[in-house]
């Protein structure tokens, strides 16, 4: 049974007791801790929504009558370990041998309107803090030891019929907490729930407050969604309300008018098919293989949404009713930089990213296999470690509905494959690099370290690319030919 596949409340109930088996005795170990202390805890949100749904949570959330200090106190002697980085907002962690918990004092949040950050009002009552959750479906709790459901604004019944909704009013919801829109688009994609009419039209109406939200919030946000079992579903979410104007403005500049002759694709339903394409193409988690691409992997997401966000600002209609949008592979791999940077991505996702956006391209001049071994060797040597992924993006931006030509296009994929095979067997093309390092081109030429070596070294890299293996007496005789005809022309 899939996640979204839910049976009546009934058995929705016996289904979540079932799911929590694993964790009971802890459950009961918490509960009676508490209890014995004179305090109340319930197990709450994500971890009792997702046994509702048949999913493993990694971590335990608990809302508790208690302070931070008493959680301390109830927890010492029996947590493996605590930790307070929480404390502001009434939360403790702690673990208890492989397992996560997180416990937080009730609350009854006033939000400041003019910025992100919660005004921390303790609650007195496991009803009130359920009030302030960010949907229905988070809003239900396990009393513990006792196992009562709490359910004050039928979350169950959200669930069972796929929809969002919050425990507020959303104008109230989302003027307190912007990001709820954008975890509204989340739990579409992760979850399969569909936001309800008034929440879509509260997320339409408010979508520019997602501007006082920091882009580091925002980030994390977006990758769990693109992430999720079906982030196109989420994407359209954001788009359809403007949330995604906020966030990833590039993502509904897609959306070209297709003009009454069909001279172009849509650029935006044909980029979430790109990205459909490349998570089919994902291999198990765990793949180790050379090229492999476990998924889900965020890298070749994020280069199949965006890979064509340079066609806006390229297109351009050529005499004769054709639509042109040369070097958009360039200014997009531009556009994903500027992007990614300020969403504060780390510089190793943004420069992989920019990179596969950049190249995305390169193989449509493969044509029916006329490239050189050297065009070969160069393809691999550009995509570096990205080559799994560029495998995959080139074969999944192939959106054609002529069976004819979408064959053709992976059967020429498929050869350019076999050839790559062929020289990393012949040639260790991963490693590719000349046959003299930079000391030894050093001592040949009697030269020290400097810009002069950086340029024989690039010199002699790019032989060993276009000729193949020269072996090392062979690369000293070029590296000296190239020397001479440089102190010939005063270079």
């Amino acid at each position: 049974m899939s996640d979204t596949d839910l049976p009546d409340d009934g058995a929705l109930l016996l289904r979540a007791l079932g799911q929590l088996t694993p964790a009971m005795p802890l459950l009961t170990e918490v509960g009676e801790r508490f209890a014995a202390a004179g305090h109340e805890v319930a197990l709450v949100g994500g971890p009792v929504r997702d046994a509702f749904l048949g999913r493993d949570s990694p971590d335990l959330d608990f809302t508790t009558s208690a302070t931070p200090d008493e959680i301390e106190q109830v927890l010492s002697g029996w947590a493996d370990t605590t930790w307070d980085v929480g404390r502001a907002f009434g939360t403790i962690g702690a673990r208890r041998g492989a397992t996560v918990l997180e416990l937080t004092t009730y609350r009854a949040d006033a939000y400041d309107r003019a910025s992100r950050k919660p005004l921390v009002a303790f609650g007195d009552s496991l009803e009130e803090d359920l009030a302030r959750r960010d949907f229905r479906v988070n809003a239900m709790a396990l009393r513990l030891p006792d196992l009562t459901f709490v359910d004050p604004h039928d979350g169950l019944g959200d669930l069972a019929a796929r929809r969002l909704r919050t425990p507020q009013a959303p104008e109230v919801s989302f003027a307190d907490d912007p990001l709820r829109m954008l975890r509204a688009a989340r739990f579409t994609a992760q979850l399969g729930l569909r936001p309800a009419d008034e929440v879509v039209a509260a997320m339409t109406r408010m979508a520019d407050r997602l501007e006082i939200v920091s882009a580091e919030r925002v980030r994390d946000e977006l990758v769990k969604l693109v992430l999720a079992g079906d982030p196109r579903a989420g994407l359209e979410v954001m788009v359809a309300t403007g949330v995604a104007d906020q966030v990833l403005p590039e993502l509904p500049a897609l959306r070209l008018e297709v003009d009454e002759h069909h001279r172009h694709k849509d650029v935006y339903e044909h980029s979430l098919t790109v990205l459909d394409q490349a998570i089919e193409l994902e291999d198990r988690p765990g793949a180790d293989g050379e090229d492999d691409v476990p998924g889900p992997d965020l890298v070749l997401r994020l280069a199949a949404l965006l890979h064509d966000i340079g066609k806006p600002p390229t297109r351009r209609f050529e005499p004769g009713g054709g639509v042109s949008f040369h070097h958009h592979e360039v200014v997009g791999a531009k556009m994903t930089r500027t992007r990614l940077r300020e969403l504060r991505f780390d510089k190793d996702t943004v420069k992989a990213v920019t990179r596969l956006v950049e190249l995305h391209l390169r193989f449509h001049g493969y044509g029916t296999g006329e490239w050189s071994d050297s065009a070969v060797r160069r393809y691999v040597t550009d995509a570096g470690p990205l080559l799994g992924r560029l495998h995959k993006l080139t074969r999944s931006d192939c959106t054609t509905r002529n069976r004819r030509k979408a064959a053709r296009l992976a059967a020429h994929y498929d050869h350019l494959e076999e050839r790559i095979a062929r020289l990393r067997e012949e040639e260790e093309l991963q490693a590719v690099r000349p046959e003299l390092n930079g000391h030894q081109i050093g001592e040949v030429l009697g030269i020290p370290p400097g810009p002069q070596l950086g340029r024989a070294y690039q010199h002699l890299l790019s032989v060993r690319l276009d000729q193949g293996p020269l072996g090392e007496e062979g690369a000293r005789a070029e590296l000296l030919r190239w020397w001479a005809e440089q102190e010939r022309s005063g270079g």
